[in-house]
């Protein structure tokens, strides 16, 4: 496992964005060059880092995995078309920086106010048809979706209150772009989209009052909870999937063998980012609750308003593209057999 594979220096990033760096091929072995926007040492990244030992493992050194850690070749929301572009082989995000391209990508991104659980997200990509239909979309933009990782329900973090809506009005709050800054803007927020690796400082500088950033551990793994001193547990707003999408041409050009291995390993990633997350979100709970930190657990009620007031802004982005509508449409027939439409 490559623990030196930090943050590229000037040199190298600069060799990188000189043109693109397509995997290649030497001595047999195959490198694959990935961005993620998580850190080393989160607890995120260090899943993912098992997931490098698995691959390259598994494939008996045919595969080498050269990971980017916290965005340190483009910005996050770069990552994408630098994959795709062939600057990088691999984008280990999500697909919520993407809405911009379209806006589909929300509905393989950060489905707000759909599933309750990383287990019912996970089903419909596997057993919804989402992988299909997602497959659809990625393929338009030259790119081929492996895998999801979905971790489980995020918290709003914050240095005021967050005890329901009421005092969702004029808080001040970093916010992935898409759905989610239009659906807090109506209930009162002041959502600012910005990238992941800018939320510290601007908490630490007063910029904003809190962040949707990620779930509860994660969040005490990124130092919120040094600057803020209230948040969203359990969480019920958003449950991002982090994706493993991957140039086509490169993912087409890899073996059998070495793309089973890829995909197996990233299921591993699946399975393990939600049931270690569980555990570590309720150790989170309680050592955060004994430092006095004010944990709020929305009532039933709020939260059932909530995913109404979601699923109906649903209907606004899939007017936007045939492609948008389609997945709403898959996500909502799942949703109905699983009992979770808001109607």
């Amino acid at each position: 496992m490559k623990f030196t594979k930090i943050a590229m220096g000037a040199a190298v990033a600069a060799s990188l964005l000189a043109g693109p760096a397509l995997a290649g091929s030497h001595g047999g072995k195959t490198t694959l060059r990935i961005q993620t926007h998580y850190a080393m040492d989160h607890p995120t990244g260090m899943i993912y880092q098992e997931w490098e030992n698995d691959v390259e493992t598994m494939s008996n050194g045919t595969l080498d995995i050269e990971m980017f850690w916290a965005s340190s070749v483009v910005g996050s929301v770069e990552t994408f078309d630098a994959a795709a572009n062939g600057i990088l082989d691999c984008d280990m995000t999500g697909g919520s920086y993407q809405t911009g391209k379209n806006p589909a990508f929300q509905f393989v991104g950060d489905i707000m106010g759909g599933y309750d659980t990383p287990y019912q997200q996970l089903s419909w990509l596997y057993y919804g048809g989402g992988y299909d239909a997602a497959q659809e979309l990625y393929n338009a933009y030259g790119m081929q979706l492996i895998g999801w990782s979905v971790y489980g329900q995020e918290s709003l973090s914050s240095s005021k209150p967050l005890r329901g809506f009421e005092d969702l009005k004029d808080w001040k709050f970093r916010s992935p772009p898409g759905l989610e800054t239009e659906i807090f803007a109506g209930l009162g927020a002041s959502p600012i989209v910005m990238d992941f690796t800018e939320i510290f400082t601007a908490l630490e500088t007063g910029i904003i009052d809190g962040a949707d950033a990620s779930g509860l551990n994660n969040n005490v793994g990124l130092g919120l909870y040094d600057l803020v001193s209230h948040a969203t547990y359990p969480g019920f707003h958003s449950m991002p999937s982090d994706h493993l999408a991957c140039n086509k041409a490169v993912w087409d050009g890899l073996t059998e063998s070495q793309r089973r291995i890829i995909d197996t390993a990233m299921q591993k990633v699946s399975l393990h980012a939600a049931l270690s997350n569980e555990k570590k979100n309720a150790e989170a709970a309680a050592m955060l609750s004994a430092k006095g930190v004010k944990l709020y657990d929305w009532s039933t009620e709020d939260r059932a308003k909530f995913r109404q007031i979601a699923q109906e802004a649903w209907n606004g982005w899939a007017a936007k593209t045939p492609e948008a509508a389609a997945l709403v449409k898959s996500h909502r027939e799942y949703l109905g057999q699983l009992g979770l439409t808001s109607n």
